[in-house]
């Protein structure tokens, strides 16, 4: 993994930054990419992990793509030929966006600055977003000339609806934090300098709990976005099954019983 990725660990808690605060944060290269990815895949296999918060380093969260690399055809965007630049978003942004959706550990989105484009779609991709009050949003591919090549127009709708999701990506229009709330795209706005301790204290409330049925858990909210009402019964019942043997199910009934804190340990 590069340097675009910076991670930091706090018990069960996996802070990620993006770190290329001097481009906003922005991904403009395929190396950018696979950091991203690399650190992705790395927390999910780590059985030490519960829960992940993603911000980013400087005044942005992620500015989105790279114009500069955009306009030189050199980075994650278009390549020479259009069918070239198919495949550069295929290995690319759009590799981000699957790991993302294979990501079994809870993600928070601690939105510290802008978040355009890609940006506003990569905190789209995580289950919480916490939001700076000096956060800005965009989803500003028309802008540009372009569509939302990341598969914005599939997560955003999800988390807004159809309406909305087509509001902002037909206008481009930005807006602030105070706006992100009132139509549900982040749960909670804070002041800036409390924007780490509010994602902490929410990641610490997550992490407290038994870490494999947390994945279980986020898996079948994933897969509930897509399925029937009867699949996501019987993919219930075949995870409820798995859940009832860990130990750590067993340890959370019995310090209920026993009125006493539980002491989980992943098993």
């Amino acid at each position: 993994m590069g340097d675009f990725i910076q991670i930091e660990r706090q018990g069960r808690i996996a802070i990620v930054r993006l770190n290329k605060p001097d481009a906003l944060n922005a991904i403009g290269t395929l190396d950018d990419c696979n950091d991203i990815i690399a650190a992705l895949d790395g927390l999910d296999a780590d059985p030490g992990v519960s829960v992940m918060i993603l911000t980013g380093n400087g005044r942005a969260f992620c500015a989105g793509g790279d114009l500069k690399s955009m306009k030189a055809r050199t980075g994650i965007g278009p390549q020479k030929v259009a069918v070239d630049t198919r495949n550069n978003y295929r290995r690319g942004v759009q590799a981000v966006v699957r790991a993302f959706m294979r990501l079994e550990v809870p993600a928070i989105a601690a939105v510290n600055g802008h978040a355009v484009g890609l940006g506003m779609d990569l905190a789209c991709l995580c289950d919480v977003r916490i939001s700076a009050e000096s956060a800005l949003y965009a989803a500003s591919f028309i802008k540009v000339g372009i569509v939302p090549g990341d598969g914005g127009a599939w997560s955003l709708q999800k988390v807004l609806g159809y309406s909305k999701a087509a509001e902002l990506f037909l206008t481009g229009d930005r807006f602030n934090a105070a706006a992100a709330l009132e139509m549900g795209l982040v749960s909670r706005v804070v002041p800036d300098a409390e924007l780490m301790e509010a994602a902490l204290e929410l990641a610490g409330r997550i992490a407290c709990n038994p870490p494999r049925s947390l994945r279980l858990t986020k898996r079948l909210l994933r897969e509930g976005q897509n399925s029937r009402m009867d699949d996501v019964l019987e993919l219930s019942a075949a995870y409820q099954a798995l859940a009832h043997e860990t130990a750590d199910h067993g340890e959370a009934v019995d310090a209920l019983l026993e009125k006493r804190a539980p002491n989980f340990t992943g098993e």
